[in-house]
């Protein structure tokens, strides 16, 4: 496999003499290898520098493969990965070598890994507490660094690649008690952008989906909603350096909208989905864009001056409208914003719905994905969703919402 050395540099030396200087991979204790070469001349400098990036290309660095360390390749491993990887799924890679794979077995050499180091990531991650379900997820992506260091020519043992990963821990995320989801929606129901939370207890929207909607994706006359974006922040190609950037992969598709807030495709074909509305949000979503911020990308739900929306001010919204609606999880704590989506999942099992149109609705879920994803047409989506909305006490619309808005007609379908 061709070896990427970059095209090198060359300078004159205060003495006259000219060198060229090649960033040349990392050395065996993951410090960068920098290769030089000298001459009288510019001309031959060049030409000399271009005859060592052959030979790289062709032989390699001394010691590559052999003495490799982990840390020296984890480093040029993630620096590849951003041309391939999601950049939220690039940035959890980056964090899980960074505080555990690389403190913990950095200094090895690839070709020295024993299965009990492996053991040993796993126990560091044990013993600050974290889950099984997480060291699970790291041994994952050491797993696939390893394969691909096979890949690029490097000396790993084999049966690394075969090693029992954790098991799933027990954890209390469900679907919001019934009750509880309609204590909020009726709490939601006071709300001018009450339909927010709608989105995500009935219509299973996720909350990039929701802060990424836009106007023109909502078609009250059709009664429908095209979830095809969704609101992410993209990280710089250097940290807290806009200047530089974005860091996107190839081929990913965006739309800046604020500094590094963007517009992003969801992570799968079947993520991009146009779903209906019941009478009750599309009233809701009438009355709202009469009072609704401005906003300059069109935004159904951002921040009061127009501007997207913060992940973090949505989350404390959600908890803020719990403790209105006076709804806990049965631990004592908050109700995760994903938790509603499993409970738009649940609620519609729950009323005999056929897995296909559930999955139709959502675009993905662990709960009916084993069933695979068939085609389900937009009148039967539409009928299962006024179930659960009849279930979750949403009829007609707010009222005081229906009266600004004129209110909406059934139609003969409904």
């Amino acid at each position: 496999m061709r070896r990427e050395y970059g095209s090198g540099s060359v300078y004159q030396r205060a003495d006259g003499r000219w060198i060229g200087s090649i960033n040349a991979g990392y050395t065996r204790s993951g410090t960068r290898r920098r290769i030089t070469i000298s001459a009288k001349t510019e001309a031959q400098a060049k030409r000399k520098l271009r005859d060592k990036l052959r030979d790289l290309d062709q032989h390699g660095t001394p010691e590559a493969a052999e003495r490799t360390t982990v840390k020296g390749y984890a480093d040029t491993w993630l620096d590849r990965q951003q041309s391939r990887l999601r950049p939220s799924t690039h940035r959890n890679y980056a964090s899980h070598l960074r505080h555990w794979i690389i403190p913990t077995i950095g200094h090895k050499q690839l070709a020295k890994l024993t299965p009990a180091d492996v053991r040993a990531v796993d126990k560091a991650i044990r013993g600050e507490g974290r889950t099984s379900t997480t060291a699970r997820v790291i041994q994952t992506v050491l797993t696939k660094m390893l394969r691909d260091a096979i890949a690029d020519g490097h000396r790993v043992p084999e049966r690394l690649l075969y090693l029992d990963s954790p098991a799933r821990a027990v954890n209390d995320r469900d679907a919001i008690d019934p009750d509880h989801a309609k204590a909020i929606l009726q709490a939601a129901a006071d709300l001018a952008d009450g339909s927010r939370w709608v989105a995500a207890l009935l219509q299973g929207m996720r909350q990039g989906e929701c802060l990424g909607l836009t106007w023109d994706c909502v078609d009250t006359t059709a009664g429908t909603i095209d979830v095809s974006w969704q609101l992410q922040a993209l990280p710089y190609r250097e940290k807290y350096r806009p200047a530089t950037g974005l860091r996107v992969p190839d081929g990913y598709e965006y739309r800046q909208l604020d500094g590094s807030l963007c517009l992003v495709r969801p992570k799968t074909a079947r993520g991009r989905r146009i779903i209906p509305m019941v009478p009750w949000m599309a009233a809701a979503l009438t009355g709202w864009r009469q009072q609704a911020p401005a906003s300059p990308h069109g935004l159904v739900w951002p921040r009061p001056d127009g501007r997207p929306q913060v992940a973090a001010d949505d989350l404390a919204a959600w908890k803020a409208l719990q403790d209105r609606a006076k709804a806990r999880h049965g631990a004592g704590r908050h109700y995760h914003l994903h938790e509603a989506r499993h409970t738009t999942a649940t609620l519609l099992m729950s009323a005999g719905i056929d897995a296909s149109v559930v999955t139709a609705i959502l675009g993905h879920s662990s709960i009916v994905t084993s069933r695979g994803y068939m085609h389900a047409n937009q009148e039967m989506a539409r009928q299962a969703l006024s179930a659960v909305a009849d279930r979750l006490g949403l009829t007609d619309g707010p009222p005081h919402l229906l009266e600004q808005a004129g209110g909406i007609a059934h139609s003969d379908e409904e």
